[in-house]
């Protein structure tokens, strides 16, 4: 049986067996969702309590040190199971967004790093044709920076892939990259995207180093998000680089706080959003504004 087969046995088997899943999932059913639109793509705003878990999460060093790292075998739920995949473990995610959500994370205790992982990333992408596998740098929405691992959620669910394949056809591409490869941005988006396309592991590995170090200054990792999607017989990767995490809405008082902590998901169409009163009063602006603080501009 192949690792997209016995992924969606084990999530089958999650939600029959484990409430919390069972219960988080099938609240998605009935989120409130509005969309906000744009001169040439939408960006839709969804109203998820249960996302609060990430959304308002800490992760200040002290308190990592301080809190068991949740995605170590020996701290996850008695009830959570998973699907082996070389170093890391299939998990169904418990605090879902996407109508199928997994969490996956490397089997050693290793910090957030996507550089030395990218291939497996790629392998992942090959692996589960019926999803996107992405990754949230350790302060880009990352909510346990502390222990290496990836995501994977429905394909089709984020309008980034959707755009890109419906805009591509107005796009300049870059032509001095490697052999191939072909290598994209997205105008007039408010986000910076790279959109890397290429039929093999080794090219997209070099044009994503290229990438990354482009963007490094000193030793620690470029803020990004990336996604990684595997479609005839083609891997498609988008590289999100972030000027920041959090943006001013996040701490501000009162009636002008909106509790949005951009990870890959906002960055790429889908706003997370935790409290009904800031979902009912996020609007068009707002999101603008948002996306304009948390991207890199070049």
């Amino acid at each position: 049986m192949n690792i997209q087969n016995k992924v969606n046995q084990l999530f089958e088997s999650q939600l029959l067996n484990w409430d919390l899943a069972r219960r988080n999932f099938s609240d998605l059913n009935s989120v409130r969702t509005k969309t906000v639109d744009f001169d040439n793509f939408s960006v839709q705003i969804q109203c998820n309590p249960a996302r609060m878990v990430s959304s308002g999460a800490k992760i200040d060093a002290k308190t990592i040190a301080e809190r068991p790292c949740f995605l170590c075998a020996e701290n996850r739920p008695k009830e959570q199971q998973g699907v082996e995949f070389g170093d890391y473990t299939i998990l169904v995610n418990p605090f879902p967004i996407f109508p199928k959500h997994f969490t996956i994370p490397r089997n050693e205790h290793v910090a957030q790093a996507i550089q030395p992982y990218f291939n497996d990333m790629l392998h992942l992408a090959q692996s589960l044709p019926e999803l996107i596998v992405f990754y949230n740098g350790p302060k880009c929405g990352a909510s346990a920076p502390d222990h290496m691992h990836f995501q994977a959620g429905s394909n089709g669910f984020l309008p980034l892939l959707g755009d890109y394949q419906r805009l591509k056809i107005s796009f300049e591409g870059f032509g001095a990259v490697p052999v191939g490869i072909e290598l994209f941005t997205i105008p007039n988006y408010l986000r910076t995207v790279f959109c890397v396309e290429s039929f093999s592991v080794e090219a997209s590995v070099e044009m994503f180093e290229i990438i990354y170090n482009q963007l490094q200054h000193g030793e620690e990792e470029p803020m990004m998000n990336v996604v990684c999607s595997y479609q005839g017989d083609k891997w498609y990767t988008f590289i999100l680089p972030r000027g920041q995490f959090r943006p001013w809405q996040y701490t501000a008082e009162a009636s002008s706080q909106l509790l949005v902590s951009p990870a890959t998901v906002e960055m790429c169409g889908v706003f997370i959003v935790p409290i009904l009163a800031h979902f009912e009063r996020i609007n068009r602006s707002d999101v603008k504004d948002i996306l304009t603080q948390s991207t890199l501009k070049f």
